[in-house]
């Protein structure tokens, strides 16, 4: 249930030697972001469970289950940066009802980065993995409540 922007990451992957040079792709696509505005960085928008500072802010588009995910997100270690620039090529875009089909462990598993990255950083992707479905479900909570 790849997007095509997501497996050609995969790919890109695939294709960088070492995981140094992996690890320099994910600090590049983090510098990449577009910078999240300070005023978002406020404790409803930090995720928890992260050792770095990590803010992410949802943008949907349209109501319910076909409305569409975005988020803007940041940190302040350069690496989580780029691990959000990961998660956001693998949710953006799509509609609220895929966000939460998404196998994310077995969609980042494809990059390898369970098995490099420290105990405390993979502690962290499931953290924003977590937040960004729980974001998606009190969306899709609040369209059937309303």
């Amino acid at each position: 249930m790849a997007k095509p922007e997501f497996d050609e990451l995969a790919e890109t992957f695939d294709f960088l030697d070492d995981w140094e040079e992996r690890y320099r792709h994910v600090i590049e696509m983090g510098r990449a972001m577009a910078p999240m505005d300070e005023a978002l960085k406020v404790p409803v928008n930090k995720v928890e469970g992260c050792a770095s500072q990590v803010w992410l802010f949802p943008r949907i588009a349209g109501e319910g289950p076909g409305a569409r995910f975005d988020f803007l997100g940041d940190s302040d270690a350069m690496i989580v940066r780029g691990l959000i620039a990961v998660l956001h090529t693998l949710y953006a875009g799509r509609r609220m009802d895929e966000v939460l089909a998404v196998d994310a462990g077995a969609e980042l598993g494809r990059l390898g980065l369970d098995e490099h990255l420290s105990s405390q950083r993979s502690n962290g992707v499931r953290a924003m993995v977590a937040r960004i479905r729980a974001l998606t479900q009190a969306h899709l909570d609040a369209a059937a409540n309303a």
